[in-house]
């Protein structure tokens, strides 16, 4: 990183996917607990962070790989969850990573007709190969 600060963004999951993603955020980063790592009234996170940058990595291959993983996506399988059966997990990002995802989950949630919870949830479970038709069950 180059000093700049990372912004807080927050992303709906489902259990399963929220399992994934602590997964490979404690194999990157070390983080524990990512329940209260990252919380949202921090707004930003200093540079240096080796959560932040791990956090960043994961959410850049996401931008960058965006259409490959729309395409993979389970996006009928995330639309069966039940609204309840979201967590909202925060993660951080550089101000770029994080304005290019909020752009492309929101037009991905335009085109499917559905809401962010559902995007966001199909698509980090297609980024992190989680099977969402068996996962929650």
């Amino acid at each position: 990183m180059t000093g700049n600060e990372f912004t807080v963004y927050g992303v709906y999951v489902t259990p399963s996917v929220y399992d994934a993603l602590a997964d490979r955020l404690y194999d990157r980063a070390g983080i524990v607990d990512l329940d209260d790592y990252f919380s949202e009234d921090m707004g930003t996170v200093p540079a240096g962070d080796p959560g932040a940058e791990a956090t960043d990595e994961f959410l850049a291959t996401v931008v960058d790989e965006f259409a490959t993983l729309y395409d993979a996506a389970a996006f009928d399988a995330a639309a069966t969850v039940d609204p309840d059966g979201f967590d909202l997990v925060q993660l951080a990002a550089t101000p770029t990573h994080v304005t290019r995802a909020r752009e492309q989950f929101q037009a991905a949630a335009t085109i499917q007709e559905t809401d962010l919870r559902t995007v966001q949830t199909a698509t980090l479970a297609a980024a992190l190969d989680v099977d969402l038709a068996t996962a929650d069950e």
